[in-house]
């Protein structure tokens, strides 16, 4: 791995949520962000046209706790019934709390990337200094739009990661397209996910 091109950053919150498509209408979050997810978030700090930010692993530095979530849905998936009448839908949901992540990735050069300069690099520049300087193209969120973060930036120093926790996920969402820029609609799901004292790597 090269490591002039690598990129990390903390991120934490009061609440989160990482779907597991497999819990149907009473959804439940998977206990760690999926590896879409972080690179939203890379994305909200920095994006270039010819290079994107791969998620390597993440880091959970806060216990795991669940919790009952009620909100109410006014989209369009609601039943024609309940769009007739304009009332919404209430979502009933199993969601993270108290979350905090330590995230870290790669600077990758995109299928599409021209020659003659080094994306990797200017990516890589682009974003630390962003998030030095707390600029977003939108704000990142923790899963859920709504779930927005308490603090996004630096490592640190108080923050450590939570090495008792050790879990096994028999089936964990990787990617929603099948590719990691204009990609199509394809998801790929990875098998016997491991969280290893505290870690999960995206790359096993």
């Amino acid at each position: 791995m090269d490591s002039e091109y690598l990129v990390s950053f903390e991120i934490a919150g009061p609440a989160a949520m990482f779907t597991r498509p497999d819990t149907g209408a009473a959804q439940v979050s998977y206990p760690a962000p999926t590896f879409s997810a972080c690179k939203g978030m890379f994305e909200a700090v920095a994006r270039l046209k010819y290079a994107w930010i791969r998620p390597t692993r993440v880091e959970i530095c806060q216990p795991i706790r669940y919790s009952k979530y009620l909100t109410n849905y006014g989209g369009p998936l609601r039943k024609n019934v309940q769009k007739a009448k304009g009332s919404p839908y209430q979502l009933s949901a199993m969601i993270l709390v108290d979350v905090c992540y330590r995230i870290y990735g790669q600077a990758e050069f995109s299928p599409n990337a021209s020659s003659g300069r080094n994306h990797r690099h200017a990516l890589q520049e682009i974003f630390n200094r962003r998030l030095a300087r707390g600029q977003f193209f939108y704000a990142p969120c923790l899963g859920w739009k709504e779930f927005v973060p308490t603090y996004v930036g630096r490592f640190r120093k108080e923050t450590m990661k939570d090495s008792t926790i050790n879990l096994r996920i028999p089936s964990m969402l990787h990617m929603v397209f099948d590719g990691p820029v204009s990609g199509k609609w394809q998801p790929l799901f990875r098998q016997n996910r491991r969280i290893k004292e505290g870690e999960l790597c995206y790359a096993e």
